[in-house]
């Protein structure tokens, strides 16, 4: 069974900095693709950024720059680091895993930027 834990978010002033982390367990295959999505209150889930087993890296557009993403073989970890943070960054991380379309989802970590 995989199992997909974050952790790592929390409370943040805007312009500040926050690293999230998502441990896979379980029946992990190589030629994965892991990544972070959000979920901001009131809107879609949406990509922030995804990896493949290569190191092949993906943002969206608005969030390259700031947000970069990066994985531990050894740990079965990815990693968010998010910086210079905005209030609109104020969502629920989720981390993903894709195994030739077997989809495995977190159960989500929340960012929130406010001062």
């Amino acid at each position: 069974q995989v199992q997909l834990v974050e952790s790592g978010g929390g409370l943040v002033q805007p312009g500040g900095s926050l690293r999230v982390s998502c441990v896979a367990s379980g029946s992990i295959f190589r030629n994965n693709v892991m990544g972070w999505y959000r979920q901001a209150p009131g809107k879609e889930r949406e990509l922030v950024a995804s990896i493949t087993w290569t190191g092949i890296t993906k943002y969206t557009d608005p969030l390259k720059g700031r947000f970069t993403i990066s994985r531990d073989y050894g740990k079965n970890t990815i990693y968010l680091q998010m910086n210079s943070l905005k209030p609109e960054d104020t969502a629920v991380y989720y981390c993903k895993l894709d195994v030739g379309g077997q989809i495995y989802w977190g159960q989500g970590t929340r960012v929130t930027v406010s001062s």
